[in-house]
C-alpha cells in the first residue's frame, strides 16, 4: 500500500472512527484512502470549526480527535482550535498536507513551515518523511495526546510520502497505566484535612475523568465535606448535592469565595493554572493539597503547601479510606453559606421582564432541557452567568471553555457533541459576537441531519468587553455591530428560526425545538444590565456570615 493507505490503516487500528476537515489537492491520496476505509469524515465550513469538533471529541471519549487539512491558509486556520487543545487539555490529533518534499515545480507557493509553527502550539509536531515511518508516528502521536496532561499532536504529510509504496504494518496497541502517588503523601494529604476545622474540596477539569467522577461521589458523601469547582471542572458531581457550594466564575467576592476565605485546608484535586485562578492564594493560614497526575506550576497565586502526584482516582480512593471521620466542625458554617448561594445565586428575578436577564435566561433552560442533556457554550458575558447559576448534574453536562476562552467554538462543539451522542439533547448558546464567527457550520448540522437547538442571545456587541469597559468607568465605545436577521438566517440554510418576543416565551420556544427533530435556531434578546447590579453592587455589599 502507499503511505496515505498505511495511514488510514493506522489510524484504525488506534480505533478512529471519525475524522473532521476540509482537505486541499495535497491530500487526495489521503482522501481516497479515507473513502475506502471505515472512517467517517466529518466535512466542515471551515477548519477552524474542525478542531474544535476534533478537540472535542477528545474531550468526551479520552481518545484523540482527528482533524485534516491542507497545506497554508489550511494549516493555519487551525492555529486557535490547537490551541483550544492544548489549553484544555484535549487529546487530538492534527494531519496537514505538503507540497512534495523530494521534488516541486511550484516553488514555495502556499509553503510555510507549519512543523516549526505548531511546536508550540502542541505537544508533539513531526513532518513524516518516509512512508515507512509512518505506523511508528501514528502510535507515539497517540501515546503522546493521551498521556497526562492531554493534548494536541500534529504530523504533517507530504503529497509524495503519501504515494510512496510501503510494506510496513500498523503497530499493536499498548495501554499505558497511571503512576500512582506515593503513600507517604496521601497519609499527610489525609493527616492536614482530619486536623482540619474548615475543610473544603475544589474539583478542576483534569478530575473530569469516569472513574475519578465516580470514587469523588464517593468521598464526598462518605465524608460529609464541602466542595466547590471550576468553571470547567463543573457536573464532577452533581450540584444539587447538599454539600455542593457551586462553581467558582469569578476569581474572588462571590458568596462562594466567604467560605474560601474561611477554609483552613483546600484539598485541589485537578486543577491546572491555565484556567481562569477559581480563588487567590495569599500568605494567611491556610494550607493548599495539590492533587494531580503532575506536580504544581507554582505563580504568584497558586504555591501549594503539599502535593499528592499520582493517579487521581487511586488518590481520592485512598483519601476515602484514610478520612473516614474528619472533623469537620465548620460545616454548620459551610451550611448557611450553601443557603445563601441557593438564595441568591441559584436564582431569578421574581419579575418577569423582556428582553430577558441572564438569571431568567439561565433558568428557563436550565428547567427545560433533560438532565442528561449537554450545553455548549460559546464565548462572551453569559458564561460568567452559565459558570455561576446552572446546576450541572452530569460531567460535561456543561461545556465551556475557560482555558482559551476562544469565541467561535459555541456551535462547533455542539455539532461534534451531537455526532457522538445523537440520543442526547444538545444546545448550543452563543453570543451574537461568538456565533457569527462560525455560524456557517450550521450547514454541516443540517447535512448530516442533526436534531440540534441553536440558541442566539443577541446584545448588538461584544457584552463581555462592554462589561469590563463600564468596569473601568470608560467611555462606551467601539463594541457595537449589527446582526443579520437571524430568522432568516436559520431559514437561509433550512433550519427553523424564532425570535423570543416577550417575557416568558423562552421555555415554550425551547420545549418545542426539542420535541421536533431538525436544526432550530432561538434568538433571544438579552439585557446585561443585571451585570453592574450584580457582580458590582450586589457583591460589594455582600457579608460573609460570621
Amino acid at each position: 500500500m502507499n503511505g496515505a493507505e498505511l495511514l488510514v490503516r493506522c489510524l484504525e487500528n488506534e480505533g478512529v472512527d471519525t475524522i473532521f476537515g476540509i482537505p486541499g489537492e495535497e491530500n487526495l491520496a489521503f482522501l481516497e484512502a479515507l473513502r475506502k476505509s471505515s472512517i467517517r469524515l466529518i466535512l466542515t465550513r471551515h477548519e477552524q470549526a474542525a478542531g474544535f469538533m476534533a478537540a472535542t471529541y477528545g474531550r468526551l471519549t479520552g481518545r484523540p480527535g482527528v482533524c485534516l487539512s491542507t497545506l497554508g491558509p489550511g494549516a493555519t486556520n487551525l492555529v486557535t482550535a490547537v490551541s483550544y487543545a492544548l489549553l484544555g487539555g484535549m487529546p487530538a490529533l492534527f494531519i496537514t498536507g505538503q507540497k512534495p518534499i523530494k521534488m516541486s515545480k511550484q516553488g514555495r507557493f502556499q509553503i510555510l513551515d507549519v512543523v516549526r509553527m505548531m511546536g508550540p502550539l502542541t505537544k508533539f509536531t513531526k513532518q513524516i518523511v518516509t512512508a515507512g515511518s509512518i505506523a511508528p508516528l501514528v502510535r507515539d502521536t497517540f501515546r503522546i495526546a493521551t498521556e497526562e496532561k492531554p493534548g494536541p499532536v500534529h504530523l504533517e504529510l507530504p503529497e509524495d510520502i503519501a504515494v510512496e509504496e510501503t510494506d510496513k504494518q500498523p503497530l499493536p496497541l499498548t495501554p499505558l497505566y497511571p503512576s500512582l502517588a506515593n503513600p507517604a503523601s496521601i497519609a499527610i494529604a489525609a493527616g492536614l484535612i482530619k486536623q482540619a476545622r474548615y475543610p473544603l474540596f475544589l474539583f478542576g477539569a483534569e478530575a473530569k475523568r469516569p472513574d475519578v467522577c465516580r470514587v469523588a461521589r464517593g468521598l464526598i458523601e462518605k465524608a460529609g465535606i464541602y466542595f466547590f469547582t471550576t468553571q470547567m471542572g463543573k457536573g464532577i458531581i452533581d450540584e444539587y448535592s447538599p454539600y455542593s457550594l457551586g462553581t467558582a466564575a469569578l476569581s474572588d467576592h462571590d458568596y462562594l469565595h466567604c467560605a474560601i476565605e474561611r477554609a483552613d485546608v483546600i484539598i485541589n484535586v485537578g486543577h491546572d493554572v491555565v484556567e481562569k485562578p477559581p480563588f487567590f492564594m495569599s500568605q494567611r493560614d491556610v494550607q493548599v493539597i495539590h492533587v494531580n497526575y503532575s506536580p504544581a506550576d507554582i505563580d504568584e497565586v497558586y504555591f501549594p503547601q503539599h502535593e499528592v502526584i499520582g493517579d487521581i482516582g487511586t488518590t481520592l480512593s485512598q483519601l476515602s479510606h484514610l478520612i473516614y471521620d474528619p472533623a469537620v466542625s465548620g460545616n454548620d458554617y459551610f451550611q448557611r453559606i450553601h443557603e445563601e448561594i441557593n438564595t441568591h445565586v441559584y436564582c431569578a428575578p421574581s419579575h418577569e421582564q423582556f428582553p430577558d436577564t441572564p438569571q431568567r435566561i439561565v433558568m428557563d433552560i436550565r428547567n427545560t432541557v433533560a438532565d442528561n442533556s449537554i450545553l455548549s457554550l460559546d464565548n462572551g458575558m453569559y458564561k460568567i452567568w452559565f459558570a455561576r447559576n446552572f446546576k450541572a448534574t452530569q460531567p460535561d453536562s456543561l461545556l465551556l471553555d475557560n482555558a482559551l476562552a476562544s469565541m467561535g467554538a459555541g456551535l462547533p462543539v455542539a455539532v461534534a457533541v451531537k455526532l457522538l451522542y445523537p440520543e442526547r439533547q444538545v444546545v448550543a448558546v452563543c453570543g451574537d459576537g461568538g456565533f457569527m464567527m462560525n455560524s456557517q457550520e450550521m450547514e454541516t448540522a443540517i447535512r448530516f441531519k442533526l436534531d440540534l437547538v441553536v440558541i442566539v442571545l443577541r446584545d448588538n456587541g461584544y457584552g463581555m468587553i462592554k462589561w469590563k469597559q463600564g468596569g473601568m468607568n470608560l467611555p462606551d465605545f467601539g463594541l457595537d455591530f449589527l446582526n443579520p436577521d437571524f430568522i432568516q438566517y436559520a431559514k437561509s440554510y433550512g433550519a427553523n428560526g424564532y425570535r423570543v418576543t416577550r417575557a416568558g416565551e423562552l421555555v415554550e420556544l425551547l420545549s418545542g425545538c426539542l420535541k421536533q427533530p431538525g436544526l432550530h435556531l432561538i434568538e433571544v434578546p438579552v439585557d446585561y444590565s443585571q451585570n453592574e447590579k450584580v457582580f458590582f453592587q450586589e457583591l460589594r455589599d455582600k457579608t460573609c456570615l460570621l
